[in-house]
């Protein structure tokens, strides 16, 4: 062997110890490598497969614990369902034990408030207050939707534009009542609020006056409303003019509707025989006779008018039973204030008048007793109505 060529390496004996170089190849390693891991991982790794062992499947039962106790809508539910899987889990080896314990958890929970709220009264408390709330979310209307003889409460307090109403039992404080409505004709396009305002002035004086017969049932704050169509909502085809009693003052209680549908017959002849009394009384004028004694004058003499129509009109029903004294009583009145009303109308001045008025002011009939007698309201608003 020639001494300058490197000497070969001798091969080792197998199994023998190696002094030197690589070690010894076996079926767990592999040259320049001291741990071969094979396409299972190192030994003692997950088991067979490329993503290693297979997941425990999750208990059914331990996710429906959960989701009925989070839900609260049956907590012995959730309680039973959670007790049933905590065993299954650790018979089975399955996976979902936190999900079961925190069904469990907040079953229990919600058993504990579902006793208490049993037992202090709360659940009947809470559900009174849900039913009231849905109650006044389906009372809540455009004033475009009210009715003939529904009260209401305004939220934007009868302002100019109002979007919102609240539709109440009449026996509750409200803020107006609805008398009646119509329908704006005669203009194929928007006419203006002016034009409309002014109709709606005319034609719901008269549809109050006809809902509302009986004027001492109207409180002293009440007055003639109404809600009328926008331009906006005349363009999508609103021509209603919706009419009504209402305050922007304190609300008012019980229904002021006294017409065709709550009167009877006796009721309705004598309420239309006195009522222009009061209708005219209303329209004093704004001067005193010092300033506008022709005014004045004629003005009384409206008055006495309206005096001996009701006069007249009491006279052609036959009363009987409670009522006829009283209005037999309350004729006589009538004609005695027709004198008195009479030479108010003929004043020869300002100082003859003021003295003819004080005669025929004060004793100004009443009609509170055939009030009484025909089942009519028989008090006086205070600061409002008449005595005739």
């Amino acid at each position: 062997m020639d001494p300058t060529q490197p000497t070969p390496p001798v091969p080792p004996s197998p199994g023998g110890p190696q002094p030197q170089g690589w070690p010894a190849p076996g079926p767990y390693t592999s040259p320049g490598m001291p741990y071969a891991a094979g396409p299972y991982g190192p030994p003692g790794g997950p088991g067979p497969g490329p993503y290693g062992r297979p997941a425990r499947p999750t208990n059914g039962l331990a996710v429906a614990s959960l989701v009925s106790g989070l839900l609260c809508c049956v907590p012995p539910l959730g309680l039973v369902l959670g007790l049933i899987a905590l065993p299954q889990i650790r018979k089975k080896d399955q996976a979902g034990r936190p999900l079961a314990i925190t069904g469990i958890v907040f079953s229990a929970l919600s058993c504990l408030l579902l006793v208490l709220g049993l037992v202090t009264g709360g659940f009947a408390s809470a559900w009174n207050g849900f039913k009231e709330g849905v109650d006044e979310a389906s009372r809540s209307k455009s004033p475009l939707s009210l009715r003939t003889g529904q009260c209401f409460t305004d939220r934007g307090k009868l302002e100019e534009y109002t979007t919102e109403v609240t539709v109440v039992d009449c026996a509750r404080p409200h803020d107006g009542e609805v008398t009646g409505g119509f329908k704006v004709t005669g203009f194929s396009s928007w006419p203006g609020e002016d034009a409309i305002d002014a109709i709606a002035e005319k034609r719901c004086e008269a549809v109050n006056q006809a809902y509302a017969m009986d004027t001492w049932l109207i409180p002293e704050d009440a007055w003639a409303y109404y809600y009328l169509p926008s331009s906006q909502s005349w363009r999508f085809g609103d021509r209603t003019v919706t009419c009504a009693f209402a305050t922007e003052g304190k609300p008012f209680s019980g229904s002021v509707r006294a017409d065709a549908t709550t009167l009877n017959a006796g009721q309705t002849h004598f309420l239309k025989a006195v009522n222009p009394i009061e209708t005219v009384l209303y329209l004093i004028p704004e001067d005193d006779p010092d300033e506008d004694l022709s005014a004045n004058k004629a003005w009384a003499a409206k008055v006495r008018t309206a005096i001996d129509a009701a006069h007249a009109d009491l006279g052609r029903r036959s009363w009987t039973g409670a009522a006829a004294e009283p209005v037999a009583a309350l004729r006589k009145d009538l004609a005695a204030a027709s004198k008195e009303w009479r030479e108010l109308a003929a004043a020869a001045d300002a100082d003859a008048y003021w003295e003819a008025y004080d005669k025929a002011r004060d004793p100004l009939p009443g009609s509170a007793s055939a009030r009484t007698a025909l089942g009519l309201t028989d008090v006086l608003p205070e600061g409002g109505g008449t005595s005739a």
